[in-house]
Protein backbone atom coordinates (compact mmCIF):
# COMPACT_ATOMS: atom_id res chain seq x y z
CA UNK A 1 0.00 0.00 0.00
CA UNK A 2 1.06 3.69 -0.33
CA UNK A 3 2.10 5.08 3.10
CA UNK A 4 0.44 8.52 3.86
CA UNK A 5 0.71 9.98 7.51
CA UNK A 6 -3.49 9.13 7.80
CA UNK A 7 -2.93 5.22 7.24
CA UNK A 8 -1.01 2.31 9.71
CA UNK A 9 2.43 1.35 8.25
CA UNK A 10 2.00 -2.22 8.71
CA UNK A 11 -1.14 -2.97 7.81
CA UNK A 12 -3.91 -2.71 5.11
CA UNK A 13 -6.90 -3.39 7.16
CA UNK A 14 -6.69 -0.82 10.04
CA UNK A 15 -8.74 -2.73 12.47
CA UNK A 16 -6.06 -5.61 12.68
CA UNK A 17 -3.88 -5.56 15.59
CA UNK A 18 -0.09 -5.87 15.31
CA UNK A 19 1.52 -8.33 16.48
CA UNK A 20 4.33 -7.86 18.98
CA UNK A 21 7.76 -9.81 19.78
CA UNK A 22 9.40 -8.14 23.53
CA UNK A 23 13.13 -9.54 23.35
CA UNK A 24 14.28 -9.42 27.14
CA UNK A 25 11.12 -9.37 29.00
CA UNK A 26 12.60 -10.25 32.47
CA UNK A 27 14.82 -7.29 32.57
CA UNK A 28 13.70 -4.18 33.86
CA UNK A 29 12.91 -2.26 31.11
CA UNK A 30 11.35 -5.45 29.25
CA UNK A 31 8.82 -5.82 32.46
CA UNK A 32 7.58 -2.40 31.66
CA UNK A 33 7.00 -3.21 27.92
CA UNK A 34 5.15 -6.03 28.29
CA UNK A 35 2.75 -4.46 30.72
CA UNK A 36 2.39 -1.45 28.62
CA UNK A 37 1.98 -2.95 25.27
CA UNK A 38 -0.73 -6.33 26.70
CA UNK A 39 -3.51 -4.31 24.73
CA UNK A 40 -1.77 -3.20 21.85
CA UNK A 41 -1.91 -6.60 20.03
CA UNK A 42 -1.33 -10.11 20.08
CA UNK A 43 2.04 -10.77 22.02
CA UNK A 44 5.19 -12.91 22.28
CA UNK A 45 7.47 -11.76 25.13
CA UNK A 46 10.56 -13.79 25.69
CA UNK A 47 13.66 -13.75 28.07
CA UNK A 48 17.13 -15.40 27.86
CA UNK A 49 16.15 -18.32 29.69
CA UNK A 50 14.00 -19.36 26.99
CA UNK A 51 16.09 -18.03 23.88
CA UNK A 52 20.19 -17.64 23.35
CA UNK A 53 20.77 -14.27 21.68
CA UNK A 54 24.08 -14.71 21.29
CA UNK A 55 23.38 -17.62 18.82
CA UNK A 56 21.68 -15.98 15.69
CA UNK A 57 20.07 -19.07 14.26
CA UNK A 58 17.82 -19.20 17.65
CA UNK A 59 17.15 -15.30 17.15
CA UNK A 60 16.27 -15.83 13.71
CA UNK A 61 13.88 -18.81 14.45
CA UNK A 62 12.20 -16.50 17.49
CA UNK A 63 11.34 -13.85 14.49
CA UNK A 64 10.65 -16.23 12.04
CA UNK A 65 7.99 -19.01 14.43
CA UNK A 66 6.94 -15.11 16.56
CA UNK A 67 5.92 -13.92 13.15
CA UNK A 68 5.67 -10.04 14.66
CA UNK A 69 5.13 -6.47 13.23
CA UNK A 70 7.10 -4.81 16.00
CA UNK A 71 9.95 -6.11 17.43
CA UNK A 72 10.78 -4.57 20.67
CA UNK A 73 14.32 -5.31 21.51
CA UNK A 74 14.69 -4.89 25.05
CA UNK A 75 17.55 -7.40 25.98
CA UNK A 76 20.87 -6.45 26.55
CA UNK A 77 24.23 -7.49 27.73
CA UNK A 78 24.49 -4.90 30.75
CA UNK A 79 26.99 -6.34 32.89
CA UNK A 80 29.42 -3.17 31.65
CA UNK A 81 33.05 -4.17 34.17
CA UNK A 82 32.44 -7.92 33.06
CA UNK A 83 32.34 -6.98 29.44
CA UNK A 84 35.94 -5.95 29.83
CA UNK A 85 37.31 -9.47 30.11
CA UNK A 86 34.16 -11.09 28.13
CA UNK A 87 33.86 -9.27 24.59
CA UNK A 88 32.27 -12.47 22.79
CA UNK A 89 29.34 -12.53 24.67
CA UNK A 90 28.54 -8.56 24.61
CA UNK A 91 29.06 -7.97 20.98
CA UNK A 92 27.13 -10.95 20.75
CA UNK A 93 24.20 -9.85 22.30
CA UNK A 94 24.51 -6.46 21.74
CA UNK A 95 25.63 -6.04 18.38
CA UNK A 96 25.37 -9.36 16.47
CA UNK A 97 21.94 -9.77 17.72
CA UNK A 98 20.42 -6.40 16.83
CA UNK A 99 21.72 -7.16 13.25
CA UNK A 100 19.68 -10.26 12.81
CA UNK A 101 16.74 -8.92 14.30
CA UNK A 102 17.11 -5.87 11.77
CA UNK A 103 17.54 -8.66 8.55
CA UNK A 104 14.22 -10.52 10.26
CA UNK A 105 12.13 -6.74 10.60
CA UNK A 106 13.31 -5.93 6.48
CA UNK A 107 12.23 -9.37 5.69
CA UNK A 108 8.36 -8.79 7.63
CA UNK A 109 8.46 -5.51 7.04
CA UNK A 110 8.61 -5.38 10.42
CA UNK A 111 9.20 -2.29 12.75
CA UNK A 112 12.22 -2.87 14.66
CA UNK A 113 12.51 -0.61 18.57
CA UNK A 114 16.29 -0.78 20.00
CA UNK A 115 17.82 0.35 22.74
CA UNK A 116 21.07 1.47 23.55
CA UNK A 117 23.35 3.84 25.92
CA UNK A 118 25.03 7.00 27.03
CA UNK A 119 27.92 4.73 26.81
CA UNK A 120 28.47 5.19 23.48
CA UNK A 121 30.08 8.83 24.13
CA UNK A 122 33.93 9.72 26.17
CA UNK A 123 32.07 11.77 28.28
CA UNK A 124 34.65 14.88 27.24
CA UNK A 125 31.74 17.35 25.58
CA UNK A 126 30.71 20.26 28.35
CA UNK A 127 27.18 20.63 26.89
CA UNK A 128 24.42 18.03 26.58
CA UNK A 129 24.57 14.99 23.40
CA UNK A 130 22.92 15.69 20.18
CA UNK A 131 22.96 12.45 18.05
CA UNK A 132 25.14 13.80 15.43
CA UNK A 133 27.87 14.10 18.35
CA UNK A 134 30.53 11.73 16.76
CA UNK A 135 30.29 8.19 19.02
CA UNK A 136 33.66 7.46 21.16
CA UNK A 137 32.86 4.91 23.61
CA UNK A 138 35.41 3.91 26.17
CA UNK A 139 34.60 0.16 26.97
CA UNK A 140 33.56 -2.87 25.70
CA UNK A 141 30.22 -2.42 26.59
CA UNK A 142 30.04 0.83 24.91
CA UNK A 143 31.93 -0.16 21.65
CA UNK A 144 28.89 -3.26 21.55
CA UNK A 145 26.44 -1.14 21.69
CA UNK A 146 27.67 1.17 18.76
CA UNK A 147 27.69 -1.83 16.84
CA UNK A 148 24.65 -2.96 17.60
CA UNK A 149 23.24 0.76 16.83
CA UNK A 150 25.16 0.90 13.25
CA UNK A 151 23.78 -2.62 12.34
CA UNK A 152 20.28 -1.19 12.98
CA UNK A 153 21.21 1.89 10.98
CA UNK A 154 22.78 -0.07 8.11
CA UNK A 155 19.85 -2.24 7.50
CA UNK A 156 16.69 -1.08 5.74
CA UNK A 157 14.47 -1.98 8.60
CA UNK A 158 12.17 0.63 9.37
CA UNK A 159 13.75 0.98 13.17
CA UNK A 160 13.54 3.66 16.16
CA UNK A 161 16.90 3.59 18.32
CA UNK A 162 16.54 4.89 21.56
CA UNK A 163 19.97 5.86 23.41
CA UNK A 164 18.98 6.33 27.03
CA UNK A 165 21.16 6.41 30.14
CA UNK A 166 21.44 5.62 33.67
CA UNK A 167 18.49 3.14 33.29
CA UNK A 168 15.98 2.15 37.41
CA UNK A 169 13.26 1.18 38.12
CA UNK A 170 11.27 -1.37 40.83
CA UNK A 171 12.56 -4.46 39.40
CA UNK A 172 16.24 -5.78 37.89
CA UNK A 173 19.53 -4.72 38.85
CA UNK A 174 20.29 -1.22 39.03
CA UNK A 175 21.94 1.76 41.35
CA UNK A 176 18.61 2.83 43.14
CA UNK A 177 17.82 -0.95 44.09
CA UNK A 178 20.94 -1.45 44.52
CA UNK A 179 21.30 1.99 47.28
CA UNK A 180 18.35 0.60 48.90
CA UNK A 181 19.80 -2.61 49.41
CA UNK A 182 23.34 -1.31 50.46
CA UNK A 183 21.36 1.16 52.93
CA UNK A 184 20.24 -2.12 54.84
CA UNK A 185 23.73 -3.31 55.05
CA UNK A 186 26.04 -0.46 55.67
CA UNK A 187 26.24 2.81 57.99
CA UNK A 188 28.40 4.27 55.46
CA UNK A 189 28.41 4.60 51.25
CA UNK A 190 31.24 6.43 49.59
CA UNK A 191 29.57 7.40 45.99
CA UNK A 192 31.34 9.37 42.63
CA UNK A 193 30.37 12.66 42.55
CA UNK A 194 32.30 13.63 39.33
CA UNK A 195 29.97 11.63 36.69
CA UNK A 196 26.65 13.87 35.49
CA UNK A 197 24.05 11.95 33.73
CA UNK A 198 19.70 11.72 33.57
CA UNK A 199 18.59 8.90 35.89
CA UNK A 200 16.33 7.68 32.94
CA UNK A 201 13.40 4.65 34.78
CA UNK A 202 12.34 1.68 33.00
CA UNK A 203 8.64 2.95 33.63
CA UNK A 204 9.66 6.43 31.85
CA UNK A 205 11.47 4.43 28.73
CA UNK A 206 8.20 2.48 28.63
CA UNK A 207 5.63 5.20 28.77
CA UNK A 208 7.30 7.23 26.19
CA UNK A 209 7.93 4.18 23.69
CA UNK A 210 4.16 3.11 23.67
CA UNK A 211 3.26 6.53 22.96
CA UNK A 212 5.68 6.82 19.88
CA UNK A 213 5.33 3.41 18.61
CA UNK A 214 1.42 3.34 19.31
CA UNK A 215 1.46 7.04 17.06
CA UNK A 216 3.95 5.42 14.00
CA UNK A 217 1.33 2.26 13.92
CA UNK A 218 -1.47 4.86 13.64
CA UNK A 219 0.01 6.69 11.36
CA UNK A 220 0.04 10.17 12.94
CA UNK A 221 3.87 10.44 12.31
CA UNK A 222 4.14 10.00 8.78
CA UNK A 223 5.88 7.66 6.56
CA UNK A 224 9.01 5.76 7.81
CA UNK A 225 11.33 8.06 5.88
CA UNK A 226 9.64 11.03 8.05
CA UNK A 227 10.59 8.95 11.47
CA UNK A 228 13.21 6.25 11.64
CA UNK A 229 16.31 6.79 13.06
CA UNK A 230 17.95 7.27 15.98
CA UNK A 231 17.00 9.41 19.19
CA UNK A 232 17.88 10.19 22.25
CA UNK A 233 15.58 9.13 24.90
CA UNK A 234 16.16 10.30 28.80
CA UNK A 235 14.46 11.92 32.14
CA UNK A 236 14.92 15.80 32.09
CA UNK A 237 17.68 16.96 34.48
CA UNK A 238 21.28 15.87 35.50
CA UNK A 239 22.53 15.23 38.46
CA UNK A 240 25.88 13.32 39.80
CA UNK A 241 25.85 9.56 40.99
CA UNK A 242 26.20 11.07 44.21
CA UNK A 243 23.47 13.33 43.96
CA UNK A 244 21.37 10.96 43.02
CA UNK A 245 22.25 8.48 45.92
CA UNK A 246 20.97 11.60 48.30
CA UNK A 247 18.04 11.99 46.30
CA UNK A 248 17.29 8.22 46.32
CA UNK A 249 17.87 7.87 50.40
CA UNK A 250 15.83 11.45 51.21
CA UNK A 251 12.68 10.00 49.80
CA UNK A 252 13.19 6.08 50.53
CA UNK A 253 13.40 7.28 54.32
CA UNK A 254 9.94 8.95 54.20
CA UNK A 255 7.83 6.39 51.74
CA UNK A 256 9.96 3.13 52.55
CA UNK A 257 11.38 3.77 55.68
CA UNK A 258 15.03 3.17 54.95
CA UNK A 259 17.75 4.02 57.04
CA UNK A 260 20.16 6.78 55.58
CA UNK A 261 23.93 5.91 55.12
CA UNK A 262 26.46 8.50 55.87
CA UNK A 263 27.32 9.80 52.22
CA UNK A 264 30.73 10.84 51.27
CA UNK A 265 31.30 12.06 47.54
CA UNK A 266 34.13 10.81 45.62
CA UNK A 267 36.48 11.18 42.48
CA UNK A 268 36.06 8.77 39.82
CA UNK A 269 40.03 8.39 40.50
CA UNK A 270 38.94 7.22 43.70
CA UNK A 271 36.46 4.04 42.66
CA UNK A 272 38.81 2.37 39.37
CA UNK A 273 36.77 0.21 37.75
CA UNK A 274 37.54 -2.15 34.66
CA UNK A 275 35.56 -0.65 32.80
CA UNK A 276 35.47 3.42 31.68
CA UNK A 277 32.72 5.46 32.45
CA UNK A 278 32.28 8.74 30.50
CA UNK A 279 32.28 12.05 32.56
CA UNK A 280 29.62 13.67 31.16
CA UNK A 281 26.46 11.34 30.03
CA UNK A 282 23.60 13.71 29.53
CA UNK A 283 21.79 13.51 26.29
CA UNK A 284 19.83 16.04 24.57
CA UNK A 285 16.32 15.29 23.89
CA UNK A 286 15.39 17.53 21.63
CA UNK A 287 15.02 15.57 18.77
CA UNK A 288 12.72 13.16 20.01
CA UNK A 289 10.65 16.02 21.51
CA UNK A 290 10.64 17.76 18.07
CA UNK A 291 9.74 14.84 15.89
CA UNK A 292 7.27 12.61 18.03
CA UNK A 293 6.36 15.75 20.43
CA UNK A 294 7.19 13.28 23.85
CA UNK A 295 8.94 14.56 26.70
CA UNK A 296 10.02 12.41 29.33
CA UNK A 297 9.49 13.61 33.00
CA UNK A 298 12.55 14.82 34.97
CA UNK A 299 14.69 12.47 36.60
CA UNK A 300 12.84 13.59 40.16
CA UNK A 301 9.50 12.83 39.35
CA UNK A 302 10.23 9.59 37.81
CA UNK A 303 12.54 8.68 41.05
CA UNK A 304 9.57 9.07 43.09
CA UNK A 305 6.92 6.66 40.78
CA UNK A 306 9.35 4.47 41.28
CA UNK A 307 9.75 4.52 45.32
CA UNK A 308 6.15 4.87 45.25
CA UNK A 309 5.60 1.90 43.24
CA UNK A 310 8.26 0.12 45.52
CA UNK A 311 5.94 1.22 48.55
CA UNK A 312 2.91 -0.08 47.25
CA UNK A 313 4.50 -3.50 46.22
CA UNK A 314 2.38 -2.80 42.90
CA UNK A 315 3.08 -2.09 39.45
CA UNK A 316 3.56 1.67 38.53
CA UNK A 317 0.15 2.73 36.61
CA UNK A 318 0.69 2.92 32.80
Amino acid sequence: MTETPTQPILSANPSTKPRILIVGNAGQLGRELERLFAGVGPMVAVDRESVDLADPDQTRDLVRRAAPDVILNAAAYTAVDRAESQLAPAHAINALAPRVLAEEAVERNALLVHYSTDYVFDGSKAGPWTETDAPHPLSVYGASKLAGEQAVQNSRAKHLIFRTSWVCGPHGNNFLLTMLRLARERDRLSIVDDQIGAPTTSIELARATHAIVTGVLAGRFGPPQDWSGLYHMTCAGSVSWYGFAQAIFARASTLLGVKSPQLTPIATKDYPTPAARPRNSVLSNAKLHTRFGVQLASWQSALEDVLQSLRTGSKADG
